[in-house]
C-alpha cells in the first residue's frame, strides 16, 4: 500500500529531529589529511569514542616539525571549551622530522611558563619532572612516529609512542590543562597550529 505524502513528511521530520538531539560526539567527524598523514575522524581513548576536533601544523618558515590532531568528546572552538570538555582527551602528534626529546622537554617547560599563571606553576613541578623523565628515556623521535598524549579520567596524562605506552599515567587535570595550553593557550607554540586544533581556518 503506497505511503501517503503526509506520512512520509512526518517520518522525515522525526528523523531530522532525532539527529539534532544526538550528542555532538556521536556525530562522526570527517577524517582530515595533511602532509601525507590522515587523522581518523574518530578514536577510542579509555573506552570512550572521541571525535576529531581539528588538525594543525607546527612549522617555522619552511621547516615543518609535526602535524597534530585534537580529539574530544564534543566539539570545542575556544581554549576554555576544550578544557571544560568532560571525559577523555587525546592530542596526537605525527612527526615530520627526527627530533631529540631534549627539544620537547625544553618546549614543554617554555610553553607552560608562558601559558600557566605563575602561582600555579610550583604545584606542577614534580609531575613535570616525571614527564621529563619519560621523554628523556625515549631519546629521539623519528620522522613518521606517532605520539599520543592522552587524558585518562581518574588516572592522568598517558604518553604513548607508536601505540606503545611509556610509564604510568601522571595524575592531575591541572597538568593536562597546562600541557594543552602550550598548543591552544594565549601564547601558543604556533598560532596556526592553535587555529587548526580549534577547527578554525589557518592563515
Amino acid at each position: 500500500m503506497p505511503t501517503s505524502p503526509d506520512l512520509l513528511r512526518r517520518r522525515w521530520i522525526r528523523a531530522s529531529l532525532s539527529l539534532l538531539l544526538l550528542p555532538a560526539a556521536t556525530l562522526a567527524a570527517p577524517a582530515i589529511s595533511t602532509e601525507g598523514f590522515t587523522f581518523a575522524g574518530e578514536t577510542v581513548v579509555a573506552g570512550q569514542t572521541l571525535a576529531l576536533n581539528g588538525v594543525g601544523l607546527r612549522a617555522v618558515l619552511w621547516l615543518k616539525g609535526y602535524a597534530a590532531g585534537l580529539y574530544l568528546s564534543s566539539r570545542a572552538r575556544t581554549p576554555a571549551q576544550v578544557l571544560a570538555t568532560p571525559g577523555a582527551k587525546r592530542l596526537q602528534m605525527r612527526m615530520l622530522l627526527d627530533v631529540d626529546t631534549k627539544e620537547f622537554i625544553k618546549a614543554f617547560h617554555t610553553g607552560i611558563a608562558r601559558n600557566t599563571p605563575l602561582a600555579g606553576q610550583p604545584a606542577l613541578a614534580e609531575r613535570m619532572a616525571r614527564f621529563d623523565d619519560l621523554l628523556r628515556a625515549i631519546g629521539t623521535v623519528k620522522k613518521l612516529d606517532v605520539i599520543d598524549l592522552d587524558w585518562l579520567p581518574d588516572k592522568g596524562l598517558q604518553l604513548a609512542l607508536n601505540g606503545q605506552l611509556h610509564g604510568e599515567p601522571i595524575p592531575g587535570d591541572d597538568l593536562y590543562a597546562a600541557l594543552l595550553l602550550i598548543f591552544i593557550g594565549d601564547k601558543p607554540v604556533d598560532t596556526n597550529l592553535k587555529a587548526g586544533l580549534l577547527g578554525k581556518r589557518q592563515s
